[in-house]
């Protein structure tokens, strides 16, 4: 039997919490009287408004147009009226801009597009401007928008599509639930993907620790000439570069992106999101999310439309057993502390958790004693202890010869260090100080 494919670094925490939700089948959430749907849902320029205050809205109406090539379109999760523009916290912490849609209760819209039942035989410039009409982003978390992604820049070779379905991050199991119950979603959207493409090798990725996903996917991979890999449970698996080298054993060189060796890579929501784009004709209104914790009363998945409180979302999962210690949209390892329930649901949003106030430690930070456990736990193979150093001598332009911009900012060297050193934080501080000088044209000392 040959070894379970991996990659060089990483971590496996000692405890993954995913036994919380992993076998709780994802929840359709009811209708709600209001919806908050932030302005900025992707990587690059926010779309431009198209709808205002006091607009009757239907359900997958256009609310705002995509501004640029780096941008996405954004839709309405419901019918009913725009009743306010507010501002409210994103998931990254920065105020943004949002429509106050409140619900006519019908949730009544037509669907905006065409179905295209004969992709197969359909032209790629007419599947890539679909999904770039439905505003599908990166769902793992990058929001980065994904026709950007599967637009192969000039002089590059891609013939590999990597559908990731690792779902790495501790507590979180929305992209195994997906995979579990809609497999046919996740694998016609990566068809549909390499098709597009042109590409021949097409593998999902997923974590061995995903047993019935994986029986699941498997089921059906030979029909759409998929090929399902098994992946050793560790984190960040599900990184881009990591989950490239597991797959192919190929190498994204430092600054380069996943198409210099060849590859496309995308979640396995982002899948499913283009499966419903091209062959049913609906635009991204709506994700599944984990809300877990141990002080959720019943942690679950959750089929919840963009713009869904996150407080309401709690309450649908029991509401809580205690005050907790932290609220965190994402992940515990690369998600964002947030200081409000009052943050709404995004298109990036994979998991909203609670963390009890006995696992939220507040420690103090000690000197480095040059152990070297970050950086065997850096799976980009970096020395995050030297960064650091470069950080807080101010010598940005050190870190930035030492490679700070591949950081994955994925906190395993964090996570192991003894002496509990802010490295995401410092390292963060390096990246855009980085780009600030590289924006001004200068050399940031």
């Amino acid at each position: 039997m040959s070894r379970i494919k991996t990659f060089k670094g990483g971590i496996h925490p000692a405890h993954d919490g995913k036994e919380l939700t992993c076998n709780m089948p994802i929840t359709e959430a009811p209708l709600l009287e209001k919806y908050y749907v932030l302005f900025s849902e992707n990587a690059g320029k926010a779309p431009r408004p198209t709808a205002a205050v006091g607009d009757k809205v239907k359900k997958y109406q256009l609310l705002a147009e995509a501004d640029g090539f780096v941008s996405a379109n954004l839709h309405s999760p419901t019918s009913g009226e725009i009743t306010a523009i507010v501002e409210l916290p994103g998931a990254t912490g920065v105020p943004d801009k949002a429509f106050e849609i409140t619900a006519d209760g019908k949730d009544h819209g037509e669907v905006p597009f065409a179905p295209v039942s004969d992709w197969k035989n359909a032209d790629s410039a007419v599947i890539m401007e679909r999904i770039r009409e439905a505003g599908i982003v990166g769902m793992g978390g990058a929001a980065f928008p994904s026709h950007v992604k599967l637009t192969v820049p000039p002089g590059k070779n891609v013939d590999t599509l990597i559908i990731n379905g690792a779902e790495c991050e501790p507590y979180l199991t929305a992209d195994h639930r997906l995979m579990v119950e809609f497999p046919e979603k996740v694998l016609c959207g990566a068809a549909i993907m390499a098709k597009m493409l042109n590409v021949a090798n097409v593998f999902v990725g997923i974590e061995n620790n995903k047993r019935d996903a994986i029986a699941s996917l498997e089921s059906l991979a030979p029909e759409y000439g998929i090929k399902v890999i098994p992946l050793q449970v560790r984190y960040p698996q599900g990184a881009e570069k990591q989950l490239i080298k597991a797959i192919t054993d190929r190498t994204v060189p430092s600054g380069g992106l996943p198409a210099d060796a060849g590859c496309i890579v995308q979640n396995a929501g982002s899948s499913a999101a283009v499966y419903e784009a091209v062959v049913l004709g609906i635009p991204l209104i709506e994700r599944i999310v984990t809300v877990t914790g141990e002080v959720v009363k019943n942690p679950g998945n959750f089929k919840l439309k963009i713009g869904t409180p996150v407080i309401e979302a709690v309450k649908m999962a029991g509401g809580i057993t205690e005050e907790p210690g932290k609220l965190i949209l994402g992940g515990p390892m690369m998600g964002f502390s947030q200081k409000s329930f009052d943050v709404p649901v995004a298109k990036n949003t994979s998991g909203i958790l609670l963390l009890p106030v006995d696992k939220v430690l507040n420690f103090a930070s000690s000197p480095c004693i040059r152990c070297a456990r970050c950086v065997e736990a850096c799976p980009m193979n970096l020395m995050p202890c030297l960064l650091c150093a470069d950080v807080e001598g101010n010598r940005f332009d050190l870190a930035q010869s030492d490679h700070v911009m591949d950081c994955l900012e994925c906190g395993a060297c964090a996570y192991v260090c003894p002496s509990h050193r802010p490295l995401v934080q410092l390292l963060r501080r390096a990246k855009a100080e980085v780009r600030k000088a590289k924006n001004k044209g200068t050399v940031q000392k």
